[in-house]
C-alpha cells in the first residue's frame, strides 16, 4: 500500500485535495449547524412528559424559554417593572420559534415581594432550535430591561447558548496558544521544520473534512457541539502520533539504511504502518462502545470523534507515505543544527530499559505504588449532572438563574413538570403536596389531550441528591398515566442511563481491546497486560481528577468553582478516551519490541531495543498531548478544564509511569512467556508480523 501511494503521488495528492476542498467548503458552517443539546435519554419518561407537555400545552416543556425580570429598587407595580414586562413580551412574540407566551401573575411567576418575575415563551421549535432562538434573542432580551430593572434570558435554550459561546471562546484561545507550542515540541522532535509540518499537514486535513461531514450531517440530525470540540483534540493527537510513528521509520529506512525513497516508504508502512493501523482500529473500537449510550449527545459526540480519527488514519496510510515519498531527502530540510537526521532511537532510553530489566522489583513496587495513591481517591468518586456553577458569574443565563432561585426559592429552576390524565388531578394534587420533596405547587393547568399539567418546586437544588430521590420516589407514588418531566428530570434520567450502560461500555471496550491487540502481537498475555496497564492509567488519572474537580483543590489556579462532584459524563467518556489514547502508545510500543522478538528471540532485547525506539516517538507525541489538553485547563467553562486536565494528566501518567516503568517491568517478568502463543491459537489468527519483508 506504501510502495503504491509512493508511486501513484498525483492520484493520492489529487483525490485528497478535492475531498479537502469539497468537505472544507462546508467546515464554516460546522458552528452553526451543530448544537448544545441532546443530553437526554430518546426513550426516557422525562423525554416522552417533554413532548406531551409541548404538544398539549403550548410549548412549556423543558426547553421553554424563560426571562427572569428583577429590580432591587422596584416591583411588578411599578410602571418602570410593567414597562419592561411589555418590552420583553413583544421581543419574544416577534419570534416564530416562541410559541404562547405566559405572563406572571401573583401565585405564578410572581415571587411574594413582587420584586422577581418570570415570563415563558413557549418552545414552538425543536430543542435545537430553541438554543438558537436564545442565541438571537439574548441581546434583544437584555436591551429590554434599563438600569433599574434588568431582564436575563434562561432556561435551558438560554444555558446552551452562554455555553457554546464561551466554549468557543475558550477553543480558539486554546488553539491560539497550542499550535505554536505543538510547533516547537515536532520542531525539537524531529530537528527539521518540514518534517515538523507533516503531522500539523494531517491534522488540519482530518479536521477540516470531520467539520465538513458535521456540518453536512447536521443538516440531517441534530449534532452534539461536543462531537467539533473532541474532534479537534483528537485530530491533533492522533495526526501527530500517526505521523511521528511512520516519518520517524521512513526517515530510519531513508537516511540510516540508504534506501530509495519509495522502498523507504514501502519499510515504514509495513512496520511502523501497520502499527498505526492497528492503533487506529483500537480507537475506532473502543470509541464505538459510547454508542451503547442511548443519548444522542453522548452518540453524535462520539460519532464526530469517529469521523475526525477515520480521515487522520486514512490520511496516514495514503496521503503521508505519497509527500515522502515526494520529498525524500528533502524531509530533513531546514534541520536544527545540532539534531542528527534520521532514526528516533534513543540511547538514554536503552539505558533506562536496561536498568528496568535489571531490577524489576524496585522499579515495578515503586510504579505500583504510585499509581496506588493516585487511583484511591476514586473509591470516593461522586458524579453529577452539571450544575449552574459550570457557567461564568457573568453570563445571564447564571443570573437570571440565581435571580429565579432568591425570587421563589432554591427548587424554582428545578421544576418537575407532572402531566396526567384530567381524572386524576385531585389525587395528582394530594400526593404531591403530601411528599416531603416538594416546596410549593404551582396552580393546575388544564391542556388538551384530557390532560392537565402541575408544575412543582422541589426543596433542593436542581443537581441536589434529594431532587432525584424525589422524583424516583413520585414515580412510585403518582397516579397511573402520570409523567414526570422538565429539566431536572431529564438529567436524572440520564445520570441514571449512564450508570447502567457503564459496565457495558467497559467490558466492551477491554474485551474488543483485547481482541485486537491479540491479533496484532499474537501474543495473548501481553496483549492482557497491555489492557490492564491501560485500566491502571485510566484510573490513576481520574484519581487525580476527583481531587482537583471534586474536591476543589487548584481551583484558585485553574480558575473554577468546584462542584463537589465530577460531572456524570466523566468516567465513561474519560474512560473510552483514556484507553483508546493509551493503547495508542500501548501499540506503539509493543509492536517495536514484537518486530525485535521476531527477528531475534531475544526477550531482553526486544524490550530494551523496542523502548528505545518508540519511547522517543511516545514522548514527543506525549509532550505534544500534554501541552494541547492542558490549554483547554486555561479558560472557558468547567467541562472543558476537566477535560483538559485529566486527559492531560492521563497521557502524563501513561507515557511517563506506565511505559517507562510498568511496563518494561512486566515484559521483564513474564520473559519469553510474554510472546508465547499457543497452537491452536496460531492456527487461528492471521500472520501479523511488523518487521519488513
Amino acid at each position: 500500500m506504501g510502495r503504491w501511494a509512493a508511486t501513484h503521488v498525483r492520484v493520492v495528492v489529487l483525490t485528497w485535495l478535492v475531498v479537502a476542498l469539497g468537505l472544507g467548503a462546508l467546515a464554516p458552517r460546522v458552528e452553526r449547524a451543530l448544537s448544545g443539546a441532546g443530553w437526554e435519554v430518546s426513550s426516557s419518561e422525562s423525554v416522552e412528559a417533554r413532548e406531551q407537555i409541548d404538544r398539549h400545552f403550548a410549548g412549556q416543556g423543558a426547553y421553554a424559554l424563560q426571562v427572569v425580570v428583577s429590580s432591587q429598587t422596584h416591583t411588578a407595580d411599578d410602571p418602570a417593572f410593567r414597562l419592561t414586562i411589555d418590552r420583553v413580551q413583544r421581543v419574544l412574540d416577534a419570534d416564530r420559534r416562541v410559541g404562547d407566551i405566559i405572563a406572571p401573575r401573583p401565585g405564578a411567576g410572581l415571587s411574594p415581594d413582587g420584586r422577581t418575575a418570570l415570563i415563558v415563551g413557549g418552545a414552538n421549535a425543536a430543542p435545537d432550535d430553541m438554543g438558537r432562538a436564545a442565541d438571537d434573542l439574548k441581546g434583544r432580551v437584555a436591551a429590554a430591561g434599563s438600569a433599574a430593572v434588568r431582564a436575563d434570558l434562561t432556561g435551558a435554550p438560554a444555558v446552551w447558548s452562554d455555553f457554546n459561546h464561551d466554549n468557543k471562546t475558550a477553543m480558539l484561545r486554546s488553539e491560539i496558544i497550542s499550535w505554536p507550542v505543538t510547533l516547537a515540541i515536532l520542531l525539537l522532535a524531529f530537528g527539521s521544520l518540514v518534517a515538523a509540518g507533516l503531522p500539523l499537514m494531517l491534522t488540519v486535513l482530518g479536521l477540516v473534512c470531520a467539520a465538513g461531514m458535521l456540518a453536512l450531517g447536521g443538516q440531517i440530525f441534530d449534532i452534539s457541539i461536543w462531537a467539533m470540540n473532541f474532534a479537534l483534540m483528537f485530530a491533533l493527537a492522533l495526526g501527530i502520533d500517526y505521523a511521528l510513528f511512520i516519518v520517524a521509520r521512513f526517515r530510519q529506512a531513508h537516511v540510516d539504511e540508504g534506501l530509495s525513497p519509495v522502498e523507504a516508504v514501502a519499510q515504514a508502512m509495513d512496520t511502523a504502518g501497520k502499527a498505526v493501523l492497528f492503533s487506529g482500529l483500537t480507537v475506532l473500537i473502543a470509541l464505538s462502545a459510547v454508542l451503547v449510550v442511548p443519548s444522542p449527545a453522548f452518540r453524535t459526540t462520539a460519532a464526530g470523534i469517529i469521523l475526525a480519527v477515520s480521515f487522520v488514519l486514512v490520511a496516514s496510510l495514503t496521503l503521508l507515505p505519497a509527500v515522502l515519498a515526494t520529498l525524500g531527502g528533502r524531509v530533513n530540510r531546514l534541520a536544527l543544527p545540532w539534531i542528527k537526521p534520521g532514526g528516533q532511537r534513543s540511547p538514554r532510553l536503552a539505558a533506562w530499559a536496561q536498568r528496568a530489566w535489571n531490577r524489576p522489583i524496585l522499579f515495578g513496587l515503586t510504579g505500583l505504588f504510585v499509581v496506588a495513591a493516585l487511583s484511591w481517591p476514586v473509591t470516593q468518586l461522586e458524579t453529577g449532572m452539571p450544575s449552574i456553577a459550570v457557567a461564568p458569574e457573568h453570563d445571564s443565563s447564571r443570573q437570571g438563574f440565581e435571580q429565579l432561585q432568591r425570587g421563589f426559592g432554591p427548587g424554582a429552576a428545578a421544576v418537575l413538570q407532572i402531566v396526567a390524565p384530567a381524572s386524576t388531578h385531585r389525587e395528582l394534587a394530594a400526593t404531591l403536596r403530601d411528599d416531603p420533596g416538594i416546596a410549593d405547587l404551582l396552580p393546575i393547568q388544564p391542556g388538551g389531550g384530557g390532560l392537565v399539567l402541575m408544575q412543582a418546586l422541589p426543596s433542593g437544588m436542581p443537581s441536589a441528591d434529594s431532587v432525584g430521590q424525589t422524583i424516583d420516589r413520585l414515580r412510585d407514588e403518582l397516579p397511573r398515566g402520570a409523567l414526570i418531566g422538565g429539566l431536572s428530570a431529564e438529567n436524572h434520567d440520564l445520570e441514571l442511563a449512564l450508570v447502567d450502560a457503564t459496565p457495558q461500555v467497559v467490558i466492551l471496550v477491554l474485551t474488543l481491546g483485547f481482541v485486537l491487540l491479540l491479533v496484532a502481537l499474537r501474543a495473548p498475555l501481553i496483549a492482557l497486560a497491555g489492557v490492564l496497564l491501560n485500566v491502571l492509567a485510566t484510573l490513576a488519572s481520574l484519581g487525580v481528577g476527583k481531587w482537583i474537580f471534586q474536591d476543589g483543590a487548584l481551583s484558585g489556579l485553574l480558575g473554577f468553582e468546584s462542584q463537589g462532584y465530577l460531572s456524570a459524563w466523566a468516567p465513561i467518556f474519560f474512560f473510552v478516551m483514556l484507553f483508546a489514547l493509551g493503547m495508542d502508545y500501548t501499540v506503539f510500543l509493543l509492536a517495536s519490541a514484537k518486530e525485535r522478538w521476531d527477528r531475534t528471540a531475544d526477550a531482553r532485547e526486544a524490550t530494551v531495543e523496542g523502548i528505545a525506539v518508540s519511547g522517543p516517538v511516545i514522548t514527543a507525541a506525549a509532550a505534544v498531548m500534554v501541552a494541547v489538553f492542558f490549554t483547554f485547563a486555561l479558560s472557558g467553562p468547567l467541562p472543558p478544564k476537566e477535560m483538559g486536565v485529566i486527559l492531560g494528566v492521563a497521557v502524563l501518567i501513561d507515557a511517563l509511569l506506565v511505559r517507562l516503568v510498568l511496563m518494561p517491568v512486566l515484559l521483564r517478568l513474564l520473559g519469553a512467556a510474554a510472546w508465547w502463543l499457543p497452537a491452536w491459537l496460531d492456527r487461528i489468527l492471521p500472520n501479523v508480523r511488523f518487521g519488513h519483508s
